[in-house]
C-alpha cells in the first residue's frame, strides 16, 4: 500500500493544474475545426493507477504517439515504428508537446490542412507504473523513464531513455521493452491493427469521419449542420411591392401579413422609424446565419402588438411562451411533458425562414432560445455569462468586467463567446457538452462570476433587488436556469432604432466606437456579409467546464 500510494504521488501530484503545459499544444491547433479537445477540463482519474495511452496515427507518416498521464497531462512521444514487446528491438521515439487528458480517448478524424491532419485510433490502453524513481515528471526532465505497462496489449517493463536533440530542438529518445515474462520475440505493433475502444482500424475512422464511437462501442453521428437558404430577391421584392397588408410567398409557405407600414419601432437619430415590414424584411435575410442557433430550441417571445413605446406611460410589450391557437400547423411545436398546472405546455421551435417571418409578423420583437436543446431538455448546451450594468456602470467599467472574465477563461483553458445584448450589458456564451445539469453550470458561472467581483468589488453589486446595487453592474449567473434565456444572437431588441444583439470577437473591446446598441436591423446585415457568423464555431465547440476549486 505504501508503494502504491508512492507511485500515485510520484506520477499524478492529483491533477495539478495543467497552466502553461498545454500552451504549445493550443498554439498549434484550431478547435473549431479539429474534434480534438482543447484541454478546457481536467478528467477525474477512475484508476488507483496514473492512466497510459498510445495511438496509431495515420498522418503525413504513419507513426504511434505514445501518452503517459504525468501530472495532469499526458506527457508524450511520437513513435515512428511503434511500441513492441520484442526486447531486441530499439525504437526512436520523438518527444512533443504534452496533450490533455481528454485526449486519452480521442478517436476520430483531424481534418486536412490541420496540424496532424489524419485519422487516430485508440491503439492500447491502460494504466502504469513508475520504477527507479520517485518523481516521474523529474524522471522525464533527467531523461530517463522506466515504467510497467498493464494495458490490452502493452505489457511489462519498457525504458525511455533520451540520446539527444536534434538541430530542430526536438529531444530524440529510444525506447526498448525489457526482457521480462511479458516479453514476445518478433513481436509487430502492425499484426495488431485494431483499436482496443471502438474494434475499428484507421482504414474504418477515415472511411467514416463524421462518426464519433463512445469507450462502450456505441455509435453516435454527428449532425450535419443545416443550411438554411435565404430568401430569393425575387421573394423580397414581392414583401417590399405589397400593400399594407396581403399574402406573400416564402419558400412556397403562404403568410398572410398585417398593418405592415405599422410603425414598430422609434426613430433613431436621423434615421427614419422601423416598420413592421422591415422587421419581417429583416428576420428573413438574417434567417441562414440565426436560424442554426434557434433549431432544436423552444423559444420563449417577447412580442410588441402595439409597437415598442419608450414613454414612461408607454405601452409595454409582453412575454409569450406558449403557442397560440391560431398557428398554422406548418410550424414546429415542442410539448413540454412536464409542464405544471398554469405553466406554458407547447412552445414554437423555429426551424425554417418562414417560422421567423410569422414570428415577426406577429411582432414578435425579441426571440429568446432556451440553452438546452428539445431532445435533452435538461441538460443546458451553454453556460451563461450576464454582465448587465446598472446606472452608475461606464462603458469603460463593462468592458474591464467582460476583459477579466476573458482573462479567467483563458486561464482555465475555456473558449467564451462574446457578444453585445443590443441593449446596454454584454455577454458571453460557453459552449458546453450535454452532461452538466442546470443547477451545476448555474453554480459554475457563479463560483467564476463572484471569483472576478472579489477583483472589482466596486464595480459589481450581488443584490438582488435594483433598487439596492446602488447603480452598479451585476454578474448575472442565474440566467442558468430551465426555461430562462437570453435574446438570441442577431435578435432585435425593443428600442428605439430595432438594435440588435451581435457576436463580436474580444478584440474589438478594444474599439472606441463599440457600444451595446451599435448595430440595428439598417446596419447588422452588412456586419454579418463583412464578418461573417462570429458565433458559428460554438456550435461545434462542446466544451467540459473544468473544477474551479
Amino acid at each position: 500500500m505504501a508503494a502504491r500510494a508512492k507511485q500515485q504521488r510520484a506520477s499524478r501530484s492529483k491533477q495539478r493544474g495543467d497552466g502553461d503545459k498545454l500552451t504549445t499544444y493550443r498554439a498549434k491547433r484550431d478547435f473549431a475545426k479539429t474534434p480534438e479537445p482543447s484541454g478546457a477540463s481536467t478528467r477525474a482519474a477512475t484508476t488507483d493507477r496514473p492512466r497510459f495511452v498510445v495511438q496509431r496515427h495515420r498522418a503525413r507518416r504513419l507513426h504511434y504517439d505514445l501518452r503517459f498521464e504525468i501530472d495532469g497531462v499526458l506527457v508524450s512521444w511520437a513513435v515512428p515504428k511503434g511500441v513492441t514487446l520484442d526486447p531486441k528491438e530499439r525504437h526512436l521515439a520523438v518527444h512533443v508537446e504534452d496533450h490533455p487528458i481528454d485526449y486519452i480517448d480521442f478517436e476520430g478524424v483531424i481534418p486536412e490542412g490541420e496540424y496532424g491532419g489524419g485519422d487516430v485510433i485508440v491503439w492500447d490502453e491502460g494504466t502504469w507504473e513508475l520504477h527507479g524513481a520517485d518523481d516521474a515528471a523529474r524522471a522525464v526532465a533527467d531523461g530517463e523513464l522506466h515504467a510497467e505497462l498493464f494495458g490490452h496489449k502493452l505489457r511489462g517493463r519498457i525504458v525511455l531513455v533520451r540520446t539527444r536533440t536534434d538541430d530542430r530542438g526536438r529531444e530524440q529518445w529510444i525506447l526498448l521493452h525489457k526482457r521480462d515474462e511479458h516479453a514476445v520475440d518478433g513481436w509487430d505493433p502492425e499484426d495488431h491493427p485494431q483499436s482496443v475502444l471502438s474494434g475499428r482500424t484507421n482504414e474504418e475512422v477515415a472511411r467514416d469521419p463524421d462518426r464519433e464511437w463512445t469507450r462502450d462501442g456505441a455509435r453516435e453521428l454527428r449532425a450535419p449542420a443545416v443550411e438554411y437558404e435565404p430568401a430569393t430577391e425575387d421573394e423580397l421584392a414581392a414583401l417590399d411591392a405589397l400593400g399594407a397588408k396581403g399574402t406573400w410567398t416564402i419558400q412556397g409557405v403562404d403568410l398572410r401579413l398585417t398593418n405592415l407600414d405599422k410603425v414598430l419601432f422609434p426613430a433613431r437619430g436621423e434615421e427614419p422609424a422601423i416598420t413592421k415590414r422591415d422587421l419581417i424584411r429583416y428576420y428573413v435575410e438574417i434567417a441562414p446565419v440565426m436560424l442554426p442557433h434557434l433549431a432544436d430550441r423552444p423559444l420563449n417571445l417577447h412580442r410588441f402588438p402595439d409597437g415598442v413605446d419608450v414613454r414612461p406611460s408607454g405601452k409595454r410589450g409582453f412575454w409569450q411562451k406558449q403557442v397560440p391557437s391560431h398557428a398554422p400547423s406548418w410550424i414546429r411545436r415542442w410539448h413540454n411533458p412536464d409542464a405544471d398546472a398554469g405553466e406554458s405546455t407547447d412552445y414554437i421551435v423555429a426551424d425554417r425562414v418562414a417560422t421567423l417571418a410569422w414570428l415577426a409578423n406577429h411582432a414578435a420583437v425579441e426571440l429568446h432560445a432556451w440553452t438546452s436543446r428539445i431532445d435533452a431538455i435538461d441538460q443546458p448546451t451553454y453556460a451563461l455569462i450576464d454582465i448587465d450594468p446598472g446606472e452608475r456602470t461606464t462603458w469603460d467599467d463593462l468592458v474591464t468586467l467582460a476583459r477579466l472574465h476573458k482573462t479567467a477563461l483563458d486561464h482555465l483553458g475555456v473558449r467564451g463567446y462574446p457578444k453585445t445584448s443590443g441593449r446596454r450589458g454584454l455577454q458571453v456564451w460557453i459552449p458546453i457538452a450535454p452532461g452538466p445539469t442546470y443547477d451545476e453550470t448555474r453554480a459554475w458561472v457563479e463560483a467564476l462570476s463572484r471569483a472576478i467581483g472579489k477583483v472589482v468589488p466596486d464595480l459589481v453589486s450581488w443584490s438582488w433587488e435594483k433598487e439596492e446595487r446602488k447603480g452598479l453592474a451585476r454578474l448575472d449567473y442565474t440566467q442558468n436556469v430551465i426555461s430562462k434565456t437570453l435574446v438570441a444572437p442577431y435578435s432585435v431588441r425593443p428600442a428605439p432604432g430595432a438594435p440588435v444583439s451581435m457576436p463580436i470577437t474580444w478584440d474589438e473591446l478594444d474599439d472606441p466606437d463599440l457600444r451595446s446598441d451599435r448595430w440595428t436591423i439598417r446596419t447588422a446585415l452588412a456586419r454579418v456579409a463583412e464578418q461573417g457568423d462570429l458565433m458559428a464555431p460554438a456550435l461545434r465547440d462542446p466544451q467540459r467546464l473544468p473544477s474551479l476549486d
